[in-house]
């Protein structure tokens, strides 16, 4: 998948396309042809080397086609190389860079470097992620609803649930961590059809200024593509003006998901630790949810 991933971004053309999508998420084919000097078909082929490397995100808007940035996989290069204690000196050079050409500088917080766009229903914004896990539907149904194993890549936060339509599930900071039974977020499942499709309301708590947002909506779909899983995350129903940390945090937790299924091994980057400190004292959580 890097490999894909560094093809399409070698071409400026298709850097462009991402640019685009970046300053205005969910564009049609229509609207990004009209950035480029070329034919239709010459910004197909561009759109679909990003889809490929798993860059762009389509979804179906009533009779339009709609493409949406997905940063999940440059997340996930970041992750690969840049660790936890070199993130900030990177993030230093590149300022020292961008003073010393004098361009102005972009915020740095890569989790939070993600678009939103108007939900096609007309409440509120949404953004749009998808990642390709080598797992069966199964697992991964069991990595997004058992407590360990989601705490294993959420930033060290269990979910509960009894998982029947229409009941309330929370997320919470486990025992053995430092603010142990801390509520992160909660909500309703509002759809659940293992291990397909999960759809639930979504209100965080960690502090008074996201609660105030109220309400939004997730829905994880999964759906089997040969030995491995396409997995949909879309979150959605937000305020036009939400806070960044409502829905930035995505890119983390996928890649951390993924990590967790294909290895086994936990992600080391800072917001994956967040709330895991006591919890790696006793043991490796492995892509089954044991402890090791």
């Amino acid at each position: 998948m890097d490999d894909e991933v560094f093809k399409a971004l070698a071409d400026p053309t298709r850097r462009g396309l991402l640019d685009a999508l970046f300053e205005k998420d969910g564009q049609t084919l229509s609207a990004l042809e009209e950035r480029l000097p070329m034919t239709r078909f010459g910004v197909m082929k561009h759109l679909r080397l990003l889809e490929e490397a798993g860059l762009v995100v389509t979804q179906k808007v009533g009779r339009e086609k709609r493409h949406f940035l997905n940063p999940v996989p440059i997340r996930m290069i970041h992750d690969r190389w840049v660790n936890k204690f070199t993130e900030r000196w990177a993030a230093a050079l590149t300022s020292l860079k961008r003073q010393l050409e004098d361009e102005p500088m972009e915020p740095t917080h890569v989790p939070h470097q993600v678009p939103l766009v108007p939900s096609p229903d007309g409440q509120g914004a949404m953004a749009v992620f998808e990642i390709y896990i080598k797992t069966t539907p199964e697992r991964l149904w069991q990595a997004i609803t058992d407590p360990r194993m989601r705490a294993a890549y959420s930033f060290g936060v269990e979910i509960h649930s009894d998982w029947a339509p229409g009941s309330r599930y929370v997320t919470a900071v486990p025992a053995g961590s430092d603010n142990p039974g801390l509520q992160i977020t909660e909500g309703e499942n509002l759809e659940i059809d293992p291990p397909r499709r999960l759809v639930q309301t979504f209100r965080a708590l960690w502090s008074d200024e996201v609660k105030a947002a109220g309400f939004s909506r997730v829905t994880w779909e999964i759906i089997p593509v040969g030995d491995s899983c396409r997995l949909t995350v879309v979150h959605d129903r937000l305020p036009a003006d939400a806070r960044p940390e409502l829905y930035g945090g995505w890119p983390m937790v996928l890649s951390g998901l993924k990590t967790l299924l294909e290895t086994g091994e936990l992600l080391t980057t800072p917001g994956s630790l967040l709330y895991m400190r006591g919890q790696q004292d006793e043991g490796r959580i492995s892509a089954d949810g044991e402890t090791k």
